[in-house]
């Protein structure tokens, strides 16, 4: 018996392309995002977080699925290119914009610009000037309004993210000022890995209404609102999946009523960790196994700095992700286990006192729900590893999505000062 996804062996993946390994599973991730689709209203677009998964293959199979893009970097605006989106069907944030980022959006003609600061705002301005274009920008507000319920909050607080809601309503005039920009409407994004639809229903309601606010006290016509998002996935023993049918159920009328008001607003959730991170696997092969003060250690071949996620970020610190024993799957004979990867730091250790199936030298383990915030969050350069392969599963058959970093790949960025200059007086 070994342990499969879609009738392929992990096993054989392991073998095929080596390990540590990414594995995602493409119907995990179609089902989810139909399923989400299918129980909340069709005026509520979908974004895909790329900072969640930034890997263009699976962006690729959520695109055709109708996901649109939410980007935050350069690179990630290329990769959604890459992919053929329609400039219409991205957006910008972040708070750290550079010049050659703000150019690129305005130069492709991306639906929006969402801005973080007024100096920021100031910027855009200027560079939209240059191309001799008009920059679609949506103002990142953060809200006087708190979240509870959320595992890491991004707003409500003081934070570098967005413009402080009492400063937006002070400097309305400022905001309508700029000859190159067209302001289109807010974005706020209150926190992540929110697993209580309530709090979801009634964030929504809250930054709804500051919606309104914003139009009634600018003037301007409301054509933009994204609600952010923070769908959140169970990680933990005491931790629940987000009912979804639920979540439609309570947050379908809450949109529809604002479109009743507001018919020509697109309205949008950026959605990431929660359409990928169950679809994932990380996979990594036992080197050795040892005791030390009757504790007994895995040492594999990826750890901290291919997964460090698992071991301790954000909301994360000392619990473990679910971890299975992938070769031995008989869970009559179970031991407890430090599961550690190849590291020389101590804190390299991505599970503490998990218990599997009876490991030995050469099994597979596989930590689960690691679909988002793998090899993006990880240190993979530590030691000069490099990052590991991935893999996406679809329809019964496996696609390399992204090979591997060797020696050379790493060694090759590298530039050698003749050591002559060493010796210079």
């Amino acid at each position: 018996m070994v342990y499969e996804i879609q009738g392929i062996p992990i096993s054989d993946l392991a073998e095929k392309y080596g390990t540590p390994l990414y594995i995602y599973d493409g119907q995990e991730i179609s089902n989810i995002f139909l399923e989400l689709k299918s129980n909340i209203t069709k005026h509520l677009e979908v974004f895909f977080s790329l900072k969640s998964n930034p890997n263009i293959s699976v962006y690729n199979l959520l695109k055709s699925l109708g996901a649109k893009a939410e980007v935050s970097s350069l690179t990630e605006l290329k990769t959604v290119l890459m992919a053929n989106t329609d400039p219409e069907n991205i957006i910008f944030l972040g708070p750290g914009k550079s010049e050659e980022e703000i150019t690129s959006c305005i130069d492709h003609s991306i639906y929006a610009i969402v801005c973080e600061s007024f100096q920021e705002l100031e910027l855009i301005n200027k560079i939209a000037s240059i191309r001799k274009k008009r920059a679609r920008v949506a103002i990142r507000v953060n809200p006087t309004f708190s979240i509870k319920g959320s595992r890491l909050a991004m707003g409500g607080k003081p934070r570098q993210f967005g413009i402080d809601e009492e400063i937006v309503f002070q400097n309305l005039a400022l905001l309508k000022s700029y000859e190159n920009v067209d302001i289109i409407g807010i974005q706020v994004y209150m926190g992540t890995r929110i697993l209580d639809e309530n709090v979801i229903c009634q964030n929504t309601i809250n930054i709804l209404k500051l919606a309104v606010r914003f139009s009634e006290q600018t003037g301007l016509a409301l054509q933009f609102v994204d609600i952010g998002g923070g769908l959140g996935v169970p990680y933990f023993s005491n931790e629940e999946d987000l009912n979804i049918q639920k979540l439609g159920e309570q947050l379908s009328p809450i949109i529809n009523d604002f479109k009743d008001s507001f018919p020509n607003t697109k309205l949008a959730m950026e959605v990431g960790r929660y359409l990928v991170a169950k679809s994932g696997m990380f996979v990594s092969k036992v080197n050795y196994i040892k005791k030390s003060r009757e504790e007994n250690f895995i040492i594999t071949d990826g750890g901290t700095n291919c997964h460090m996620a698992a071991v301790g970020i954000g909301s994360f610190v000392k619990r473990n992700f679910p971890m299975k024993n992938l070769t031995n799957l008989d869970e009559a004979d179970i031991d407890t286990y430090n599961v550690t990867g190849p590291l020389c730091t101590p804190n390299d250790v991505v599970g503490k006192n998990v218990e599997l199936s009876k490991v030995q030298r050469g099994d597979l383990i596989g930590i689960l729900q690691s679909g988002a915030y793998g090899p993006s969050a990880s240190p993979g350069l530590f030691l000069s590893h490099g990052f590991p392969a991935e893999v996406l599963i679809h329809s019964g058959k496996h696609y390399l999505v992204r090979r591997r970093d060797n020696s050379e790949d790493i060694i090759g960025k590298q530039i050698l000062v003749n050591e002559k200059i060493f010796h210079l007086v």
